[in-house]
C-alpha cells in the first residue's frame, strides 16, 4: 500500500467491532439506581421547556393584540384565514426536504413559533419605533417610511428571525448538521414570521376595503393577496434560507476554524438583509419596478436556492452511501443495507414490507433502525470532517446499540427493498452460470 493511500486511509474513524450481545447486561435498570445524577431545578429539560413556551406564548398574546388593535376583529379574522392558506404547503415542502434524516418536531415548532410570535414582536415594535424616530429627526414622513422599509426593515427582521436559527445551532447542534437542517429551521421561522405579517397586511387591506366600500377583484385585499400569497409567499422564506445555509455551511466545518463558523452564519445574515432591502425597495419604483426585480432577481434566485437544496438532500443520500459500507464490512450491517438507506424509496418499501409481514410494530422499528443508520453516517462523515466534539465513541457506541436491537427486523426487511428496487441482483436459483457470475463486480 502506498503512503498516501495509507494516510487516506488513516483518516477515517476506526469501526469498533461488532458484538453479537450487548456490553452492558451488569448494569441494573434505571429503576434500581443507588446513585442518580443530580441537577438544579432550572437545568431540567422539563423547565427549560416550559419557560421557552411561556415566553412565546406571552410574545404570542402580544402581537396577536398589537394585530388586532390596527385591523380591528373583522380584518384581523379575515387577514388569519387569508394568511393560513400557503402555510401548510410550505411547512410540507421544507419537511419534505428534511426526510432524509428528519430532524425533530420541537425544534420546527420552536421555529415557527419564535418567526410567528417574538420575531413578528420585535419586529413591529422596533419598525414602528425606527420609522417614527426617523420622521421626527428629518421632519418628512414620506422618506421615512422608505428608508425604513429598504434599510429598517431587512436588518430589524432579518436579526430577529435568524436568532432562531442560532439559537437551534447552539442548543441543538446535534440535530443541526448540514445545509438542509439550515434550509428548514430558517424556512419555518420565515413561514412563521410572514403568516402573522401577512395578517397584519390583509387584514389592513380588508379595513380599507370596508372604509372605501370596495370589494371584488378590483379590491385592495384581492391586490395584497395576489401579491403576498400567490406571487411571493416564498419571499421571506427565501431571504432567511440565505442565512440557515450560513449556518449549515458552520455546523459542516471543522469546530477547529472558529472564524469560518462565525464568518459563514455573518455572511448569511448579511446576504438575506441584501436581498430582503432589495425586494422592499423595489416598490419604490412603482409596479414596472417590483416586476423587474421580481422576474430578474426573485425568481432565479428562488430557482437557485431550491437546486441547492435539492442537492444538498442529495448529497445526503451519498454520504449515507459512502460511510455506511464501512460499518457492513466490520458485520454491522448487510451488504445490500447501505444500498437502501441510500434510498428514499427503498426505504419506504423497507418500512411497508414490514408492516405486511410483522405488523406496525415491526414497520416503526424499520423505521427508527433507518434513522439510527442515517445519524450514524452523519456522525461519521461530521468526523472526518472534525466538526465533532470528543464524544464520538460514546455516540457512535450508542447509535450502533440501537442498530444492534432491531436488526433482526429491519435487516431482511432493508434487503428486500434493495432488492425489489434493483440496488441489489441476484441471480434467479435455477440459472447456472457453474461459478461464475456475470453480474458480481
Amino acid at each position: 500500500m502506498s503512503h498516501s493511500s495509507a494516510q487516506a486511509q488513516s483518516s477515517y474513524p476506526a469501526v469498533p467491532a461488532y458484538e453479537p450481545q450487548p456490553s452492558f447486561d451488569a448494569v441494573p435498570e434505571r429503576a434500581h439506581w443507588h446513585y442518580r445524577p443530580r441537577r438544579a431545578f432550572w437545568r431540567g429539560r422539563v423547565v427549560r421547556a416550559s419557560a421557552v413556551a411561556v415566553v412565546l406564548a406571552l410574545c404570542g398574546l402580544v402581537i396577536l393584540a398589537l394585530v388586532r388593535e390596527q385591523t380591528g376583529t373583522e380584518g384581523f379574522l379575515v387577514g388569519l384565514g387569508l394568511a393560513l392558506l400557503p402555510v401548510p404547503l410550505l411547512m410540507a415542502a421544507f419537511r419534505w426536504l428534511d426526510r432524509v434524516e428528519p430532524g425533530p418536531w420541537r425544534n420546527l415548532l420552536f421555529s415557527f413559533a419564535w418567526g410567528a410570535c417574538a420575531a413578528a414582536l420585535v419586529a413591529i415594535v422596533a419598525n414602528t419605533f425606527a420609522t417614527r424616530w426617523i420622521a421626527t429627526a428629518t421632519a418628512d414622513p414620506a422618506s421615512a417610511d422608505t428608508l425604513g422599509a429598504t434599510v429598517v426593515a431587512p436588518v430589524v427582521e432579518e436579526s430577529a428571525k435568524a436568532a432562531a436559527v442560532l439559537l437551534v445551532f447552539v442548543f441543538r447542534g446535534r440535530d443541526f448538521t448540514g445545509i438542509v437542517d439550515g434550509v428548514v429551521i430558517a424556512g419555518f421561522t420565515a413561514t412563521g414570521f410572514a403568516f402573522t405579517e401577512n395578517i397584519l397586511y390583509l387584514g389592513n387591506a380588508f379595513g380599507e376595503d370596508q372604509q372605501f366600500g370596495t370589494s371584488g377583484f378590483a379590491s385592495v385585499t384581492a391586490a395584497t393577496f395576489f401579491v403576498r400569497i400567490v406571487m411571493s409567499p416564498f419571499a421571506h422564506p427565501l431571504f432567511t434560507v440565505l442565512t440557515g445555509v450560513g449556518f449549515g455551511l458552520a455546523a459542516m466545518t471543522a469546530r477547529r476554524r472558529r472564524v469560518r463558523r462565525v464568518a459563514l452564519p455573518a455572511l448569511g445574515l448579511a446576504l438575506a438583509m441584501g436581498t430582503h432591502a432589495l425586494w422592499n425597495g423595489s416598490a419604490a419604483y412603482g409596479p414596472w419596478g417590483f416586476y423587474a426585480v421580481y422576474g430578474a432577481f426573485m425568481v432565479p434566485a428562488f430557482g437557485l436556492l431550491t437546486w441547492l437544496a435539492i442537492w444538498s438532500r442529495q448529497r445526503e443520500l451519498r454520504t449515507i452511501s459512502g460511510e455506511l459500507p464501512a460499518y457492513a464490512a466490520a458485520g454491522w450491517l448487510t451488504p445490500a443495507e447501505p444500498l437502501a438507506l441510500a434510498s428514499m424509496r427503498a426505504r419506504s418499501l423497507a418500512r411497508g414490507y414490514a408492516a405486511r409481514c410483522f405488523g406496525p410494530a415491526a414497520a416503526r422499528a424499520v423505521g427508527e433502525y433507518e434513522t439510527f443508520a442515517t445519524s450514524l453516517a452523519f456522525l461519521r462523515h461530521r468526523a472526518r470532517r472534525g466538526a465533532v466534539g470528543p464524544d464520538f465513541m460514546a455516540r457512535e457506541q450508542e447509535l450502533l446499540h440501537h442498530l444492534w436491537q432491531r436488526k433482526a427486523v429491519a435487516g431482511p426487511a432493508l434487503t428486500y427493498a434493495a432488492r425489489v428496487t434493483g440496488r441489489v441482483w441476484t441471480p434467479p436459483p435455477h440459472l447456472d452460470y457453474g461459478g461464475y457470475n456475470p453480474y458480481r463486480h
